[in-house]
Formats: structure tokens, C-alpha cells, sequence
């Protein structure tokens, strides 16, 4: 395994991979994704312990998308039986991920308990609101935004610590901790190629929301929007979560094995080294 140093232009590479994965195999991809969402979200319901097993599962879940990415780019179809990729490889890999996903589940319980010292709001109001105008109003409150503003600024260490670390635990058994230290380094060394593809997805984003919004505007119905916006905000994730798979496979010169699709700039066909 060898750090890879991409151009920034590759951000933009993966972005379109990840869209252009998703279109091959959308059923498979989201409905893997809405899955993961419905595992996750009954976890965190559970009394005491379960939001932290809800935490725990990220890794695993995001190292089960990136493996469903890998087969979608071979033709296959993605079972469901994908997501448990990284409870399949052995003990010893298996008990790594649970580390990992420990370690996770730790930081975001940090995050969780830091914000309320800082910020003197909770990141989420107390009572749901009964309108969808009273929800929006709620959330572009001054201290509720500068609440969520500090929640995503101390995520982003995190975030960058935990991108590549299950797939590194999994298909090249690195240690959870040594997996974390070589993420982050990842990350920060292919830093333009990253915030290309932050920018990236940051404008498919904009430009579905301003489809819809002209699709409102134009059925008169907000309704409509209202209806919408949560299954469109949910496949755009998926549609997300799918191009991760290739910000893995470029940032390091030894891909997954029975991986033989080349790289980002080989699938964007452009002969640019990194």
C-alpha cells in the first residue's frame, strides 16, 4: 500500500463516477443505502446503548457501500448481503472493525456532548415542529445554525480520520489505529482533489434543489416540495455514498483485490498522472 497524489481535477472525476455508478445500478444502490439508513435509525431507538451501537455500525456500513460500489463498477447486481462484507473476512478483521467502529462511536458521543458546552443551543430543536414553515423557520434560526456550524467543524477531523480507514482495516488489514493515522495524512496530502470533490457535490446538490424549486414554481404546490424533499435529499446520499468507493481506490496505488477497473483519470479517460 502507497499514498497516491491525484490532481485536484480528479475530485470532480469522482464525483461523476459516483453519479455515473449510481444511474448503472440505482435500485441496488439506494435501496442498500436506505437499509443501512432503517438499521441504523432502529438501533438508535433502543434504550440506553442504542445510539452508541447505531455510531458503531458506520464503519462497517460505509466499508458494505464501498463494496457494493466495487461490484456495481463490474456489472454485477449488489445483494443485500454486501453491507455485511466486513463481518465476512475473519475474526481477526472482523474484531478490527468493531474497533474502529468503537473508536468512531466514541468520537461522535465527544462531539455530542462538546457542542452544548459551546454553544448554548441544542443541534436539534427540543419539540418537532407541527408545520413545515415552523420547521423552517426553527432551523435558520441565528443559534440553531451556528449550533449545527460548530457540530460540522468538529466533525471534519473526524470525518477525515474515519474516510478510508474501514476500507484500509478491511481489503489491507491495517490496524484500526495505524488506519486512522494513514486516512488522515490521505486526505490532507490529496486535499484539492477533495475539496474539488466537496464542491463538487455541493453544486449536484444545488442544482437538484433548484429543479425542484422550479417544478414547485411552476405546479404551484408546496405540497409537493414538502413531499419530495426528504426521498430526493435521501437518494442524493445514496448517490453520495456511492462515489466514496472511488476516493479510496485513487488515494492509494494498491487497489482491493479482483479490482481490475483501473483508476479514476483511466475511467474519465485522460491521461494525466498523478
Amino acid at each position: 500500500m502507497k499514498l497516491n497524489i491525484v490532481p485536484a481535477s480528479t475530485g470532480i472525476t469522482w464525483v461523476k463516477l459516483g453519479v455515473k455508478t449510481f444511474l448503472q445500478q440505482p435500485l441496488a444502490m439506494s435501496g442498500l443505502f436506505f437499509l443501512y439508513m432503517a438499521v441504523g435509525t432502529l438501533l438508535s431507538l433502543l434504550p440506553v446503548l442504542g445510539l452508541i451501537l447505531a455510531f458503531m455500525i458506520v464503519p462497517a456500513a460505509t466499508l458494505g457501500l464501498m463494496a457494493a460500489t466495487q461490484e456495481a463498477v463490474k456489472g454485477k447486481f449488489p445483494m443485500p448481503t454486501v453491507l455485511l462484507s466486513a463481518f465476512r473476512a475473519g475474526r481477526q478483521r472482523m474484531r478490527a472493525m468493531l474497533v474502529l467502529g468503537g473508536l468512531y462511536a466514541a468520537a461522535c458521543l465527544l462531539i455530542v456532548m462538546v457542542v452544548p458546552f459551546l454553544v448554548d443551543a441544542p443541534p436539534v430543536p427540543p419539540v418537532a415542529p407541527a408545520t413545515a414553515e415552523a420547521g423552517r423557520d426553527a432551523m435558520l434560526a441565528p443559534q440553531f445554525q451556528l449550533t449545527m456550524l460548530v457540530t460540522m467543524l468538529l466533525y471534519l477531523p473526524v470525518s477525515l480520520l474515519f474516510w478510508h480507514a474501514p476500507a484500509l482495516v478491511h481489503w489491507h488489514g491495517v490496524s484500526p489505529v495505524k488506519s486512522l493515522f494513514f486516512s488522515f495524512v490521505a486526505c490532507i496530502r490529496n486535499a484539492g482533489a477533495f475539496l474539488m470533490y466537496g464542491l463538487g457535490w455541493f453544486g449536484v446538490f444545488l442544482g437538484m434543489g433548484i429543479v425542484l424549486s422550479i417544478i414547485t414554481g411552476l405546479t404551484g404546490s408546496a405540497t409537493l416540495m414538502a413531499a419530495a424533499m426528504m426521498p430526493l435529499a435521501l437518494l442524493m446520499a445514496a448517490m453520495f455514498s456511492t462515489s466514496i468507493y472511488f476516493t479510496f481506490r485513487d488515494s492509494f496505488v494498491a487497489t482491493p483485490p479482483d479490482d481490475s477497473t483501473g483508476s479514476a483519470e483511466d475511467a474519465d479517460n485522460t491521461d494525466e498522472k498523478p
